[in-house]
């Protein structure tokens, strides 16, 4: 059994409390009393779900589909970014003079460009050169309806296929210059007894670092990789910037129709909160168990 005391309260705990009390209280008086500020939080549940008056079925509204696209590119753009970060980090790491010129060419121009201009570079660069020209909304047009309601529920719907993907590439190279810093420094950090084990029980260079180097590297980055997937979260508000129909956007239609400002804006912080907070205990929580563990 473990004999660490237990975390108790302390006079800055409270005091911090206290004052994040009195700040909101502060912010929800000045607002009714001075601003004269009318709440509606009683209209926030219909934006998530509506009834069907012809079916009487319960169907996703505007808040909930943004959830849910917010949800969907950010997999996909950390799943790319992770693939793209990968090879770069093995590039800069072990790969020749070439493989390391490409890789920090590749972080240094990344993570100096705000990410912000990137999608939008992207989006008419991408879109509406490449994407437009293969015809990918029309293909998903022509499908049979259930792979359709396929390719909606992973991706987008067709109207929305073209801005979806740009997005996501978009974040994933943003996400990925990140990444690649974190695989290299992972893979740098393994030590050259490693190698030289590995190559006296007569497995080759490249068996070593497949077998050897390169799980231990992803077990040491496994905490900062998903940390990295909490700020693609984050990141991936920008994109409503180019009418992704994601969780900010459709907080911008609302706020824009029904002139609900800080109900709408303090729904969607605290729907980001929960996410994002949820995955940090999660991925604090495994971290404790592993360092248990070892």
């Amino acid at each position: 059994m473990s004999n660490k005391p237990a975390r108790r309260l302390t006079l800055v705990d409270l005091a911090v409390l206290s004052a994040v009390a009195a700040g909101v209280i502060f912010f929800f008086v000045r607002m009714t009393q001075v601003l004269e500020y009318q709440w509606e939080w009683q209209a926030i549940p219909g934006y998530f779900l509506f009834r069907d008056p012809e079916t009487g079925r319960f169907s996703a509204n505007m808040l909930l589909k943004g959830f849910g696209t917010t949800l969907k590119l950010s997999i996909w753009s950390m799943v790319l970014g992770f693939i793209l970060g990968t090879f770069s980090g093995i590039m800069g790491a072990k790969g020749g003079i070439f493989g390391r010129m490409f890789s920090r060419f590749y972080v240094e121009i990344i993570r100096n460009i705000p990410s912000l201009v990137l999608v939008i570079l992207f989006y008419y660069f991408v879109s509406s050169q490449f994407l437009d020209a293969l015809g990918l909304d029309q293909w998903v047009r022509r499908l049979p309806d259930p792979a359709a309601r396929g390719v909606a529920f992973f991706l987008a719907e067709a109207g929305q296929i073209n801005a979806f993907v740009s997005a996501a590439c978009a974040l994933a190279i943003y996400e990925g210059a990140y990444i690649s810093e974190i695989v290299r420094g992972g893979i740098n950090g393994i030590s050259k007894g490693q190698w030289e084990a590995a190559w006296s029980m007569g497995l080759s260079q490249a068996q070593t670092f497949r077998l050897v180097v390169l799980p231990q590297a992803f077990r040491r980055t496994a905490f900062p990789l998903a940390g990295q997937f909490i700020s693609t979260i984050k990141d991936s508000a920008i994109v409503s910037v180019i009418s992704v129909q994601e969780l900010t956007f459709q907080g911008m239609e609302l706020m824009a129709a029904t002139f609900l400002t800080f109900e709408i804006w303090i729904t969607i912080t605290l729907l980001y909160f929960v996410l994002t907070f949820s995955l940090s205990r999660t991925i604090s929580f495994f971290e404790k168990r592993m360092a248990i563990r070892q």
